[in-house]
């Protein structure tokens, strides 16, 4: 007898019966017989607890693998309250105040929740603390300044009318995922878990002998799910138990004074809490890093990365195989780092959000497999009576399996609680459905890889190949109105038959790639996407114009090259053919008129969508041809640069016809317009992705309505499809 909700149709019978594994299914101690009879329905060849559950002793000897989270900073408060000393740490930055006297009193609390956070008086606040004059930059000496334990607040010398901020340490007394957790999941009775420091000595030498332990408390254990190594992504609650500050790529909660002098002594300078604190911006990503926080971002992940291969040691030690959770306390793990390869990691697990997420999991190297948890998550935050949970299932397959056919996960995979998945209504059956695609995808391209471009595109951000598919992100795929207009760009490319490289602007100095056909530059002026001060280098710029000039192709997507100097707001305006106006030449008349046929959009029906946009571009200089305006403003140009060519969008979200408009864009870019067309679907909502060593092609319906479309190899038409919704059809060529 099936669980509720369990169905399996008779045509999906028949393909499960042949394709069963790659599939992780989470469980519970009170979910065993469904448990079991899932597994079966799904062909599941592994299954896992997760936060909040545990593994029950009836499925510990089932076949295939079991997985079992392993937290090596948490669920031991004993340890914690004793080794107070040795707690995780956060620098935090107090509110910014102006001074209405001599002196100005901050209390470092407020706005923080003090069930998460407590202020770190161990260590001496003169040696780790600083207080800043906001108005001139200035370091306040600290003899003129105290901190006052009894209250909570430092009280500062001051000058009447500049603002102050306090950058301090505090310990994380609550674990921030478990906090989280505990939110978002209404827990009522469970303990807050402390976090604690695993770099610390004392915590260090603990936890490899308590590891030990632990894999030979637990034989049946097939794969150490770590959760992940030491130190936590930046989440900070504010006093109403809301999110505060979320940098999931934030290294604030990496520091400890016993840390900081390691890193001090690694790179030959004093340190200042200001690298971290970052005017209170907190080093976001989309901040142009600073040369220490990039020394101190690589001093963490040399010995992050040290210390996370012992542990792997010890796992491999017991024939277990040693899994990473791309996510929690990722924090120096940085994936394609120059050291993440060093940890000898099996595998990597991570959350798969969308394309580009799929991506940042699917293209890592230096592990044996990866594999992708699909969404939704199990939670009570979907699965309520104002939830979709199969809606929130559809779009999330839709965008991963394009990405998936270009660059495979080798497994997938859910998480949270059983129990909501099954008893809602014709979830499982979709469930049913995805994991077949995803062993058809397996089956059909059998190892091999899909059809790309004979030529490389390359993402030009100041963060390079460290973010690769991570930029204009806050959260990886959390939508933000700010970001979406540029997101579009890679999740568009995260599907594309095109080898996408993430470079930096010194590769750019340096010399680029003659592999690299076309080169992208997305995101808002002053960002570390767009550039900043890096497009008034000399080197840069010329590089690039040399680049285009002998028949290399760029792209800009929102403010490229943007930067006010010499008279020119986007640096490569002559190579873009748009600038953008400041204000500055008002005066100086513009007469532009568009032109809308051109091979970018030559199959685009109705309205192009540019998401937020970017208001007052103006065509100028003689080789240019508008596309698109707003009024007399530009929104899509085009431009001949020499032997090369620019296409200048004001902003792309992700959806099928805006895919279909950048492939065209790239394709003219690179001057292959002809090769575009070697294997190609007409209709914008569909796709397709060849597999020329095993014959077959998969071609995807990217939409909720049924389409039809045509299916050209070498311009010649192969065939004409009727799409279901959502279908994936494969044929042979």
């Amino acid at each position: 007898m099936r669980p509720a909700g369990i169905r399996l149709n008779r045509k999906d019978m028949i393909d499960m019966e042949h394709i069963t594994g790659r599939l992780t299914l989470p469980t519970d101690v009170d979910m065993v017989k469904e448990t079991i009879e899932l597994k079966e329905l799904l062909g599941a060849d592994a299954l896992r607890d997760c936060d909040g559950t545990n593994m029950p002793e009836e499925l510990l000897k089932l076949d295939g693998k079991i997985y079992a989270t392993y937290y090596t900073t948490r669920k031991d408060n004993e340890w914690a309250e004793k080794n107070p000393e040795e707690i995780q740490q956060e620098y935090l930055i107090s509110d910014r105040l102006t001074a209405r006297g001599d002196t100005l009193r901050i209390e470092l609390m407020r706005g923080f929740h003090t069930e998460q956070l407590k202020v770190n008086t161990i260590d001496d606040p003169k040696r780790w603390w600083e207080v800043i004059d906001r108005t001139t930059g200035e370091v306040v000496p600290a003899d003129r300044w105290f901190y006052d334990e009894s209250t909570g607040e430092v009280e500062i010398c001051t000058v009447p009318y500049h603002q102050y901020t306090v950058s301090f340490l505090a310990f994380l007394i609550w674990d921030p995922v478990h906090m989280y957790n505990f939110i978002t999941n209404d827990w009522k009775d469970a303990p807050h878990q402390l976090t604690f420091d695993v770099r610390q000595p004392k915590t260090q030498a603990y936890v490899k002998e308590k590891l030990k332990r632990w894999c030979e408390e637990n034989p049946n254990v097939d794969v150490v799910r770590f959760t992940t190594f030491f130190h936590q992504f930046t989440l900070t609650f504010d006093d109403q138990k809301r999110e505060k500050y979320v940098e999931w790529f934030g290294y604030s909660a990496s520091v400890s004074p016993y840390i900081l002098e390691q890193f001090e002594k690694w790179a030959g300078y004093p340190f200042r809490p200001e690298y971290i604190v970052d005017q209170g911006y907190h080093n976001s990503i989309f901040r142009v890093p600073t040369k220490e926080f990039r020394d101190f971002i690589e001093f963490q992940q040399i010995e992050v990365s040290r210390l996370a291969k012992e542990l792997v040691d010890i796992v491999h030690g017991y024939g277990k195989e040693a899994m990473m959770f791309l996510g929690d306390h990722w924090i120096g793990t940085e994936p394609f780092g120059k050291y993440f390869a060093d940890i000898g990691l099996d595998a990597v697990v991570g959350s798969v959000g969308d394309g580009v997420t799929m991506r940042m999991i699917s293209d890592i190297k230096g592990a044996r497999y990866t594999e992708g948890r699909l969404l939704p998550y199990f939670f009570p935050d979907v699965f309520n009576e104002h939830g979709d949970p199969i809606g929130e299932a559809q779009d999330n397959w839709l965008k991963a399996r394009r990405a998936i056919l270009r660059s495979p996960l080798d497994r997938i995979g859910y998480g949270g609680y059983l129990k909501l998945a099954i008893e809602w209504p014709g979830f499982v059956d979709e469930i049913q459905k995805i994991v077949g695609e995803f062993r058809q995808i397996h089956e059909n391209m059998d190892g091999t890889g899909s059809y790309m471009a004979p030529f490389k595109v390359a993402i030009l951000n100041c963060w390079g190949k460290l973010r690769s598919w991570m930029c204009n992100q806050v959260h990886h795929s959390i939508w933000h109105r700010e970001i979406y207009s540029y997101v579009g760009v890679i999740e568009c490319l995260s599907g594309m038959p095109i080898e996408v490289e993430f470079i930096d602007f010194e590769q750019v100095r340096q010399g680029i790639d003659p592999d690299i056909r076309v080169i992208i530059n997305a995101g808002d002026a002053y960002t570390s996407w767009s550039g900043a001060e890096n497009w008034v280098d000399e080197k840069v710029v010329t590089n690039i114009r040399a680049f285009v000039d002998n028949g290399g192709g760029f792209i800009g997507v929102g403010e490229p090259s943007a930067c006010q100097f010499q008279g020119r707001y986007f640096q490569l305006s002559d190579v873009l053919g748009v600038d953008r106006e400041m204000g500055f030449s008002l005066s100086t008349d513009k007469y532009n008129a568009m032109d809308p046929d051109h091979f970018i959009l030559e199959d685009i029906e109705g309205d192009i969508d540019f998401g937020e946009g970017m208001t007052r571009i103006y065509a100028q200089g003689d080789h240019y041809q508008i596309l698109n305006m707003d009024q007399k403003y530009s929104r899509l140009v085009v431009n001949e640069y020499g032997k090369g060519r620019s296409v200048y969008f004001a902003g792309l979200p992700y959806s099928p016809q805006n895919c279909r408009i950048l492939l065209r864009a790239i394709y003219y870019a690179a001057h292959r317009e002809e090769e575009m067309k070697k294997y190609y679907v007409t209709n914008v909502e569909t796709e397709v992705a060849v597999f020329e060593k095993t014959g077959k092609a998969a071609i995807i319906n990217n939409s909720r309505e049924p389409k039809e479309t045509e299916f050209y190899v070498e311009g010649v038409q192969k065939c004409r499809l009727s799409l279901e919704p959502m279908e994936m059809r494969w044929v042979e060529i």
